[in-house]
């Protein structure tokens, strides 16, 4: 069953096309890579199926309803229960502890401070990062921080988990601890996740993949064939 389509989706920036006509159709649960090179259109792809950018034409339908028509306060209230985002730098508030960044989305939903706190514990125990509850960003390693922004992306539960380049700031043996974290939880909890990479290692923990070439859905990609329904 399918949980998020895109519908010839079109996206530009000022007079450079990026996305040009993207149709696809993701399965719940699944893991979905989407892969090509540098400039082909993966991070604004996910970022108009995440609801960060609006697209310039086209649908982008969440479990059968239109999310690109939203208004900014609409999609941003979806990406704080329904969808979570993992970018390539983690993004963590330099100010805030780690386990005060998990902690933030739940806040920012209305969760009191004491179930939020424990959830964010929760979350940073399942990664295997608890022991940094109280250090901030500047006091951890790459995939320390990389870990810790994960559990701040998965921490509200989220149906869809959209992943930039998850991996694309890490040496190869963190990124892969990095990604088989991800995948691991992903599995336990249904979760669907998309995951935009120009790594071929990246890709292959996916179901899918679906290769993007020039802002299309290139139709001799690995895979692509099942990604238009």
């Amino acid at each position: 069953m399918s949980i998020l389509h895109a519908r010839g989706v079109v996206r530009a920036f000022g007079h450079t096309p990026a996305l040009r006509g993207v149709t696809l159709a993701i399965a719940e649960g699944e893991i979905v890579a989407v892969t090509g090179p540098s400039g082909c259109g993966k991070s604004t792809l996910l970022h108009c199926l995440a609801g960060i950018l609006r697209p310039d034409a086209g649908e982008v339908i969440y479990r059968d309803h239109r999310i690109d028509t939203l208004s900014e306060g609409g999609r941003s209230r979806l990406r704080r229960t329904e969808f979570g985002v993992l970018f390539q730098f983690g993004q963590l508030v330099s100010e805030l502890t780690a386990a005060e960044n998990v902690a933030l989305p739940l806040l920012l939903a209305g969760t009191g401070r004491r179930a939020a706190r424990t959830a964010a514990l929760s979350w940073l125990d399942r990664l295997g990062v608890a022991d940094l509850a109280d250090q901030r960003p500047g006091e951890m390693s790459g995939g320390q921080q990389q870990r810790c922004a994960l559990a701040r992306a998965l921490v509200t539960e989220p149906r869809v988990l959209f992943c930039d380049e998850p991996t694309g700031a890490l040496d190869s043996l963190t990124g892969e601890q990095v990604l088989s974290h991800l995948v691991r939880v992903a599995r336990q909890q249904g979760t669907t996740v998309l995951l935009a990479t120009h790594d071929a290692r990246v890709a292959g923990y996916a179901d899918r993949e679906i290769a993007l070439r020039d802002g299309q859905v290139d139709p001799s990609g690995f895979g692509v064939e099942a990604a238009i329904r």
